[in-house]
């Protein structure tokens, strides 16, 4: 049985991680903005603007989705804090005490996440791309091993996943496939899984039952509000339309809508087959451009700044994060914070959140 001194003790402790929370996700200013949108509310004019209406709601919703818990987790500490002092005059509510304690840091370790997701667009829908490497049938398989382990981990956080552009292999498996993965900090996830993720294997297309190593490369970027600033000129860019190929159905719409963007200055290319029609597919190729536009400037800034410093600072692009053996022995391996698990089904299935949270923590802390 804990004493009372330990109790208190926990309770400061408590005190102290709200306290600091609160700051740092400057909830003080961030219910200030509630009350003025909630201002604007209440004027008669404030529909006329349907867009704009239908903006600001969606602000005031994840204004509240982030003060609310923490809120409510400060009025739980000041409960404790007085049941501390009935602990004093009748020992026997210890117990029920410590149970409230165990509660409140369990809800303040899941808050703390939250913590790691301060960038700027962390709290965006995020375009996840996956392309095969060299390896042929066998890289085009993993692509499709890992779309559907980035869909579990998506169902299992009540994301929703769009896939707008995929391209099947020659044999079997998936090139190429972008997704547009909806949800709360869905970037401030998946950022972490940018790289190259390497598996090995006994290959299923092997007659011998040799081992295959293969490689597949990950992308993110945030998908980008209509107001965030990205200039985009008509003249750089070349719009080809073309029709989708590979089997239809729910992945690939055949049509001739399918348009691919090619930024003539950065060689970027996007494209988009899975909207009903052209229009559809030009829109959400642009937002897909303009996002990829913004991703590669904020680079370019990291890099001005790094030179600045002094710093040797290794851009990930390209770099290989995470390595998946099945055989002779099953392991996953996290390069870049040591993290390891030998349930390979486990993680393939979307449990990949201590992979996530334990490199956003070891960013967080450089």
């Amino acid at each position: 049985m804990l004493s009372l001194g330990d109790v208190k003790d926990r309770i400061e402790s408590l005190k102290d991680r709200v306290s600091s929370g609160l700051e740092i996700l400057g909830i003080s200013e961030k219910e200030k903005r509630i009350q003025e949108i909630e201002g604007k509310m209440e004027s008669t004019d404030f529909w006329q603007d349907k867009d704009t209406a239908n903006k600001t709601l969606q602000e005031l919703k994840g204004l509240k989705s982030v003060i609310e818990p923490w809120r409510r987790v400060e009025e739980s500490v000041k409960d404790v804090d007085e049941m501390l002092e009935l602990v004093y005059e009748d020992e026997s509510m210890m117990e029920e005490l410590v149970r409230e304690l165990d509660k409140i840091e369990n809800e303040l370790d899941k808050l703390e996440n939250q913590l790691l997701f301060s960038g700027r667009f962390d709290s965006k829908n995020a375009i996840l791309e996956i392309q095969a490497g060299a390896g042929g049938t066998e890289s085009c398989d993993w692509v499709s091993m890992l779309m559907r382990m980035y869909q579990r981990w998506a169902e299992k956080k009540n994301y929703e996943v769009n896939v707008i552009h995929i391209l099947p292999g020659e044999e079997a498996g998936i090139k190429s496939v972008s997704m547009l993965i909806k949800g709360p900090f869905a970037y401030g996830h998946l950022k972490a899984e940018r790289g190259v993720h390497r598996l090995v294997r006994i290959s299923p297309f092997d007659a011998n039952k040799r081992r295959h190593t293969s490689f597949a490369s990950v992308d993110v970027v945030p998908e980008i509000d209509e107001d965030i600033e990205v200039e985009i000129k008509d003249e750089d860019l070349r719009i080809d339309v073309f029709r989708s190929t590979g089997p239809g159905g729910q992945s690939v719409n055949t049509t001739d809508s399918a348009v691919r963007v090619v930024h003539i200055p950065t060689g970027i290319v996007v494209t988009c087959r899975n909207e009903r029609s052209q229009l559809q597919n030009k829109q959400t190729a642009l937002r897909m451009l303009k996002a990829r536009l913004y991703e590669l400037e904020e680079q370019r800034r990291c890099e001005e700044i790094a030179q600045e410093r002094g710093e040797k600072k290794k851009i990930e692009w390209g770099s290989q994060i995470r390595s998946y053996v099945m055989q002779p022995y099953t392991m996953v391996k996290d390069h870049r914070t040591g993290v390891e698990t030998s349930n390979v089904q486990s993680v393939l299935d979307g449990d990949i959140d201590n992979f996530i949270y334990s490199y956003l923590k070891q960013v967080s802390q450089k």
